[in-house]
This record gives structure tokens, C-alpha cells and sequence, in this order.
């Protein structure tokens, strides 16, 4: 499986931006797959998870503001960030988890995020 995320920027605060991550390889064992952000001097964190059956998880920190969505057809999961706050600020990264396991075992190389305030 190989993940390629994309669609960060620089957004002022209160904008928006959509990411993307296209799924390749053996995508029909993927069973969830999750954002996580990282901010400089913090650790990695999961803001939103999308299962192959449409069920979605969110971060209390986004819950309100960021909604997941996944094309199966296409292989590509989103993350619509609205309402961007500076503290949003972090690369992005896009992860896969298989069917069978409870783990992120795949990565996709991250997209950097800045908020300005």
C-alpha cells in the first residue's frame, strides 16, 4: 500500500483547506484511514479516521470543523478543514489500516499545514 498526501498551504486563519490522499497498491486491504498531524515540539496525533464503511472518528480539537469523506472508486480519502485556527498548524499525514490490524503500518509522506493568525 503507498499513500500520497497533498493539498496543504498557507490559509489565514478562519480559511479553509482540503487535503488529499491517494491510496495505491493493495488498496482492498486497507480498512481505515487516518489523518494524524504533527506540530513542531508536539507529539503526533490523530485528528480524523475513516472506515471502509463510511464510519468516521474525530478529535475533540476538530470535531465541528474538519469532516473526513473517502471516494472508493477513485482511492482517495479528504479532510476539509474548516474554521482554521493557528494552533491547526502541523504536517499532515495520511495513514492506512489494514484489515486484521489494529495498527497504522502505512504512511504517506506528509503535507505541511500553516495557519497565520
Amino acid at each position: 500500500v503507498r499513500l500520497q498526501a497533498f493539498g496543504g498551504g498557507l490559509v489565514q486563519a478562519g480559511g479553509s483547506l482540503r487535503l488529499s490522499c491517494a491510496a495505491s497498491g493493495s488498496t482492498l486491504s486497507i480498512n481505515v484511514i487516518g489523518w494524524y498531524r504533527q506540530a513542531p515540539g508536539k507529539q503526533r496525533e490523530l485528528v480524523a479516521s475513516i472506515s471502509s464503511g463510511g464510519i468516521t472518528k474525530y478529535a475533540d480539537s476538530v470535531k465541528g470543523r474538519f469532516t473526513i469523506s473517502r471516494d472508493n472508486m477513485k482511492n482517495m480519502v479528504f479532510l476539509q478543514m474548516n474554521s482554521l485556527k493557528p494552533e491547526d498548524t502541523a504536517v499532515y499525514y495520511c495513514a492506512a489500516r489494514l484489515i486484521g490490524y489494529s495498527d497504522y503500518r502505512y504512511w504517506g509522506q506528509g503535507t505541511l499545514v500553516t495557519v497565520s493568525s
